[in-house]
């Protein structure tokens, strides 16, 4: 029996890949056999990140995801580079923390434009180049996985920004499952709980940490290790017949039908 999750012979953008949730997606959708392009805004700490890896199946590029040249560009330089790009993970992300009533239009705004229209303008390159290769006859497709967060599900106080944001990928998947089914292009949401990364170091700080774990049936947080299995899945055929959908990883933090 062939490995049921592989991602032999596809190369897949990662935005957000220099730590975290991002370059453990990059270092097992290696392992899986793929190739990555691995964006960061972090040009030092991505270079460190990939340093281990096989240079032969790497690309990094270092720029920010609010850049629809950028993602246009660097579509077109790994399919100069690896053939083909057959999956995008829209993984990028900030977050600006404030009471709505204190929050900036600037706080509003940074994290709306890196989570949403950085989402948007990466989904649009890669799928336009995955649509141009299924009308050109080629039937291998494409998967689409924006990482959201339960944040847009439930609300989260003192980010309405954030939440508003990854809310909105729903939209952003959902329309682009409907639009692209037809071409083999497939989208999915994955909404991540508390992942023990860098950017979830203040909920996990000792004023949040015992009110966050006793909503958590599991009563963890999440490795980044084990939560991209299940994005590596959603890359790969093993999820051929899934799009449109919105995948809870979180250790039951939030429970839904």
């Amino acid at each position: 029996m062939t490995d049921l999750v592989s991602l032999e012979g596809r190369t897949i953008i990662v935005t957000g890949a220099a730590q975290g949730i991002g370059k453990a997606i990059t270092e097992l959708a290696i392992g899986l056999g793929g190739a990555v392009v691995a964006l960061d805004l972090n040009g030092d700490a991505l270079k460190a990140a990939v340093g281990s890896l096989p240079s032969e199946r790497v690309m990094t590029v270092t720029g920010s995801v609010v850049d629809a040249d950028l993602a246009a560009h660097t579509v077109e330089a790994a399919v100069k580079r690896f053939g083909a790009v057959h999956g995008l993970v829209n993984n990028a992300g900030i977050t600006r923390p404030a009471m709505i009533e204190k929050m900036t239009i600037q706080q509003w705004q940074e994290v709306i434009d890196v989570h949403l229209t950085g989402a948007f303008y990466w989904l649009q390159a890669a799928g336009r180049h995955m649509v141009q290769r299924a009308k050109a006859g080629e039937k291998s497709g494409g998967s689409i996985v924006n990482i959201s967060s339960d944040a847009g599900r439930k609300g989260s106080i003192g980010q309405i920004n954030y939440a508003a944001a990854k809310a909105g990928m729903f939209g952003l998947t959902m329309t682009a499952a409907r639009e692209w089914g037809k071409f083999n292009v497939r989208a999915n949401s994955i909404c991540f709980g508390v992942v023990e990364t860098p950017m979830t170091e203040v909920v996990r700080g000792h004023k949040f940490r015992d009110g966050i774990l006793a909503q958590i049936p599991m009563g963890r947080w999440a490795q980044p290790e084990e939560v991209v299995k299940t994005v590596c899945f959603l890359l790969s055929d093993a999820s051929s017949y899934t799009t449109g959908q919105h995948l809870g990883v979180n250790g039951g933090f939030h429970v839904t039908v």
